[in-house]
């Protein structure tokens, strides 16, 4: 898509066929979920249980998949190159559907010979995250191209709600296949999430980015025969797609509200992953909660999530004006009242001692909605941040396009997720060692995270301060 449709993007929000375009959009969300969701959790259990392996093994695993989406901004770049969405998302997913199925022939592996496992493990955890990276990347170009300002924030819900179903199917459907279990019979199951994955995404993707351009081309024409080419765009254009990556990146990277963004990405979703794998662990160590009884407690946050991103998508619709209708707004409010759930879980650590103990519902029922709040209404402006006309810091250099900006930020967000899970879990050990006291170092961890939300509404309030689009 060139420069000249972009700004004009607003007009299509309101064709009914643009949200059979979204679900389009969802059904490769899901099917992307789907596969790494076999491979985290699935192949992480296998590993652990019925080969038994120290969790760390999967644990790496699982971060070196993260830590590969580092090449988000080069694939983004391609994209931006290519001006084809498309060929990215459908080769994204084929490399990681073969990953996929390349990590579940590991883990039988491992079963007779761990250093040739491992060793192919290694392979195909990197192509799951070369996968994410380069379908994930450009489907959220795609969908950022499709939506107008006040479809934004229902089109990410509505999209992150069917990956999230994608995720809740495959679990149960896979966990009943798998019984009695096998290692045959887990590779069968691996093999079948994949073929089914790239099957649907492959129809999905027939003819959506050809519809995409020809609305917008039909809804604009009149606009783009008045406007007239301008030599000095032209040269610049053509510059542009002389200029290799690193040097892009670098000019990327010199834009003060990019480089603000992708802090604040990195900081909130650290904060956000940082608390999941020691939740549960919490609640048993402090509480006394049985497995059934943390169940619960997840099962409440995660409900709470979904609570938030609604009332996003509510917030960003076109029922609401006024102050509430100012999405970004409401990522520095999401951020806040996660730092109070998380303020209320560190308390909740402090005075586990005392007679008296507060009740986790209603604190993680907070801490959940202001996940839910802060984690589209970032996703959201991050999709008009990418589309929006932004204006040149670089002499003779036209806007830099959306694909290398998404890839920065889901970079960020990445290696957050990657970091995230390892330093939460390390730093709650070490505050144990340090401290003696398990309910103070919980509450000292906890405390912590606070802080790192804090930190990211503050930076939240500086992107809104110079964003000229909100």
């Amino acid at each position: 898509m060139n420069q000249l449709t972009l700004p004009s993007l607003q007009v299509c929000e309101s064709k009914p066929s643009n949200w059979f375009n979204i679900f389009c959009v969802g059904i490769v969300q899901a099917c992307m979920g789907a596969v790494v969701v076999t491979t985290t959790t699935t192949l992480n259990r296998v590993m652990v249980i019925e080969l038994g392996l120290p969790a760390v093994v999967s644990g790496f695993l699982v971060s070196l998949h993260y830590l590969i989406q580092m090449v988000r901004p080069r694939m983004g770049h391609g994209a931006d190159q290519t001006q084809q969405c498309t060929p990215w998302i459908l080769g994204g997913m084929a490399v990681l559907t073969l990953g996929g199925v390349l990590a579940a022939l590991a883990t039988t592996w491992m079963a007779n010979s761990f250093v040739i496992g491992m060793a192919t493990a290694l392979v195909a955890f990197c192509m799951i995250g070369i996968g994410v990276s380069a379908c994930g990347t450009t489907l959220l170009v795609l969908l950022s191209k499709a939506v107008g300002d006040h479809q934004r924030a229902s089109a990410a819900t509505s999209v992150w709600i069917m990956m999230i179903f994608g995720f809740a199917v495959t679990s149960i459907i896979s966990g009943k296949l798998l019984d009695p279990f096998s290692f045959e019979r887990l590779l069968q199951v691996s093999i079948g999430v994949s073929v089914l994955a790239m099957t649907l995404t492959s129809l999905s993707l027939i003819g959506l980015e050809r519809r995409l351009l020809r609305n917008l081309s039909d809804l604009n024409d009149q606009q783009l025969q008045r406007s007239k080419p301008n030599p000095q765009v032209t040269s610049s254009q053509e510059s542009h797609q002389s200029k290799g990556f690193k040097e892009t990146l670098a000019l990327l990277w010199r834009d003060q509200q990019a480089r603000l963004f992708t802090f604040f990405v990195f900081t909130s979703m650290f904060a956000y992953s940082a608390q999941d794998l020691i939740l549960e662990p919490f609640a048993g160590l402090i509480y006394h909660f049985t497995p059934g009884q943390t169940t619960q407690l997840s099962g409440t946050l995660h409900a709470s999530v979904l609570v938030g991103m609604l009332l996003v998508a509510f917030i960003g619709s076109r029922l609401v004006n006024g102050r509430l209708g100012r999405v970004s707004t409401w990522m520095s409010w999401g951020c806040v009242l996660s730092a109070l759930g998380m303020l209320g879980l560190s308390a909740a650590s402090f005075i586990s001692d005392q007679s008296y103990q507060l009740p986790l519902t209603p604190i993680l029922f907070a801490l959940g909605v202001g996940n839910g709040l802060f984690s589209i209404a970032a996703i959201t402006t991050m999709m008009r941040l990418a589309t929006q006309k932004q204006k040149s810091h670089e002499n003779n250099h036209p806007p830099i396009q959306p694909g290398i900006r998404m890839g920065l930020w889901g970079a960020a967000q990445a290696v957050a997720f990657g970091l995230g899970g390892i330093i939460g879990t390390g730093s709650s050990d070490i505050s144990m060692r340090l401290m003696g006291d398990t309910g103070f170092a919980y509450s000292s961890v906890f405390a912590l995270e606070a802080a790192m939300f804090v930190c990211a509404a503050w930076i939240a309030q500086r992107v809104k301060q110079i964003d000229t689009g909100d």
